[in-house]
């Protein structure tokens, strides 16, 4: 399976009193991670909701922090589909400084309709993108 890197940099807003990365924060930089995957695929989410009437939602998270991230450093953010199919995408997403893996974390997303927030089958033509992705 082909990974997605994508690179963010720790501002002092992500940081606590300390300079240290506010935990919260490491699912704000993952949150991208897969937005910039899907935009790189050529689906833009609000696309998505207006058009084909499709949200994504995080619906189960298991993270591990190894290391913290500090104010200035240089991230990446890797992210894996290890499976999409029905209403579900199943992520491993691991933050790296240089070589060092500072958090990983295993995320369910589930695929939902906009209006009644009931699950809905991610549509062939985007699990199509997905699945040649990885």
């Amino acid at each position: 399976m082909q990974e997605f890197d994508w690179p963010v940099r720790v501002y002092y807003e992500d940081t606590d009193a300390g300079g240290v990365v506010y935990h919260a924060n490491y699912l704000n930089f993952m949150e991208r991670a897969r937005t910039e995957w899907l935009r790189a695929l050529g689906f833009e989410q609000d696309l998505l909701r207006t058009e084909h009437n499709l949200l994504f939602a995080v619906h189960s998270m298991q993270l591990t922090y190894r290391r913290p991230a500090r104010f200035n450093d240089a991230l990446l953010i890797q992210s894996r589909l290890n499976k999409a199919s029905g209403a579900s995408m199943q992520f491993e997403q691991n933050i790296y400084r240089g070589e060092e893996l500072l958090c990983q974390a295993s995320v369910r997303i589930a695929s939902l309709d906009a209006e009644s927030f009931r699950p809905k089958s991610i549509p062939t033509f985007i699990l199509t993108e997905m699945q040649g992705d990885c």
